[in-house]
């Protein structure tokens, strides 16, 4: 059970309708998980959309990775919401079923392309050490390029924001999908 509640569209104040109408008729098409959090916030909704809405849509790395880093972010805080939001889409944008099982189950998964264990092993050392070190760093920039790092961090840490969001106020998997997080 969450422990806050979506507002009520009928319920909104004129700044809260602004920013609900701007998410709901962007991509993503619909005010739901923490966006509907931060609606009780308006301008934290409204700046963190936006933020969100570049690491999704506009950031230098290519669906495959971004969602491969989304979903590690999932793993490490145990974020169901984002875990079950974001397995589809990671799987129809190229990660494979056994990778995404792996990470699900905290294995540690056998990536056939470089950049996408670049992208993973980035994300889960950022998570847990809260550092990279050189040697990480330079392979990153070797495989993505600067500009490409730049974007996986900024993509690591809205998620990361997003994952806070999911746990404080204990949002449950979407649409009733059943938790696979252990």
């Amino acid at each position: 059970m969450s422990r806050i509640e979506p507002l009520s569209p009928d319920a909104l104040s004129d700044r809260q309708k602004q920013v609900h109408d701007a998410i709901a008729s962007g991509p993503r098409g619909r005010v739901r998980g923490p966006l509907a959090v931060w609606l009780h916030r308006p301008d934290l909704a409204d700046r963190a959309q936006a933020l969100g809405r570049y690491c999704r849509y506009d950031s230098l790395l290519e669906p495959r990775l971004s969602e491969l880093a989304i979903l590690a972010t999932a793993r490490v805080w145990k974020s169901e919401f984002e875990w079950a939001a974001h397995k589809p889409i990671a799987l129809k944008a190229g990660i494979s079923a056994d990778i995404v099982e792996t990470i699900r189950t905290n294995g540690t998964p056998v990536f056939k392309n470089e950049d996408e264990d670049v992208v993973y092993n980035f994300a889960v050392t950022l998570h847990t050490k809260r550092f990279i070190d050189d040697a990480l760093y330079a392979r990153a920039v070797k495989v993505l390029g600067q500009e490409r790092v730049v974007d996986l961090t900024g993509i690591l840490g809205y998620y990361t924001l997003i994952s806070m969001t999911i746990n404080v106020f204990d949002l449950p998997p979407p649409d009733g999908i059943a938790p696979e997080l252990e």
